[in-house]
């Protein structure tokens, strides 16, 4: 079924009357409170060890998701983000100068370091580096609050919540069934791109200043910058879904997307009444 571009414009108001009204992009309690907060650490350390178990189990819906891809394409789509997880540097599109490539060639390592690789380009003759990878830069931000590698990451250190989300991704997100996979897709990357990373460092730097300065940010300030630039192809992207060769339920997509929300939601409410109970014990 050709489907048209007024066809694409009625759905997208439809998204936006049915799917991103979502609580967990509008108003998301625990970022809320986590940016203005007096974050202690004990905040900090219970937040940042389900984080690592979501940004952990994430590779495998990642690899789900690459292995049900409807076609080639979706498939190399795929595999950009995780090669690009587990540390393949991305490598840009436009030429660099040979200023830039001379100081890359000088300091290699630098590939390791959130705060000066690239944010944007293809993995496809990019550079691996151990120190590239996500859950290594995750690391570096834990072990000044006394977390190490064999404190995090784990499936068993998750709480039900935030592994009813990694579920749910590896469900919705990874899915065999190109609506819903899509609707996932789609949901994920309005989620991400609607502020939580900023609120987030809002609330690391205000802690980072007045107690830790050794902190480093690079996880959180890398991602934000990438959502960032995400957000302005969202619409591109629905438009390539939406007019696309593939068969597309549009009733499947926001039923999907709104699923994947809830389970972002789970996450974020998981922790919002972890740090509630807290207070009152």
């Amino acid at each position: 079924m050709h489907r048209t571009a007024a066809e694409l414009k009625q759905f997208e108001k439809r998204l936006e009357v049915e799917l991103m009204i979502h609580p967990v992009i509008i108003n998301n309690h625990y970022c809320n409170w986590f940016a203005n907060a007096d974050l202690n650490l004990e905040d900090l350390r219970f937040f940042t060890l389900q984080f690592s178990v979501f940004s952990n189990q994430f590779l495998i819906a990642q690899l789900h998701k690459m292995i049900n891809a409807v076609d080639l394409e979706e498939m190399r789509a795929a595999k950009e983000i995780l090669a690009n997880e587990i540390g393949c540097v991305f490598k840009r599109s436009t030429q660099e100068t040979l200023e830039s490539q001379k100081k890359r060639a000088e300091n290699p390592e630098d590939e390791g370091t959130p705060e000066l690789v690239n944010t944007e380009g293809t993995v496809n003759g990019g550079t691996f580096r151990f120190q590239a990878a996500h859950f290594e830069w995750l690391l570096d931000f834990a072990k000044p609050l006394g977390l190490e590698f064999e404190n995090l990451g784990k499936r068993k250190f998750g709480s039900k919540s935030t592994l009813f989300f990694c579920d749910e991704l590896v469900r919705i997100y990874g899915s065999e069934d190109f609506s819903e996979s899509a609707g996932a897709s789609y949901a994920v990357e309005n989620w991400a791109a609607a502020g939580f990373w900023k609120q987030l460092i809002q609330g690391l730097k205000h802690f980072k200043k007045k107690q830790l300065p050794e902190l480093p940010l690079g996880f959180f300030t890398w991602h934000d910058k990438v959502e960032d630039q995400h957000k302005a192809h969202t619409h591109d992207e629905l438009k390539e879904l939406f007019l696309g060769p593939h068969p597309f339920d549009e009733d499947t997509f926001v039923h999907s997307g709104y699923e994947m929300l809830n389970g972002v939601w789970a996450f974020w409410d998981g922790l919002n009444e972890e740090r509630l109970q807290r207070q009152v014990n």
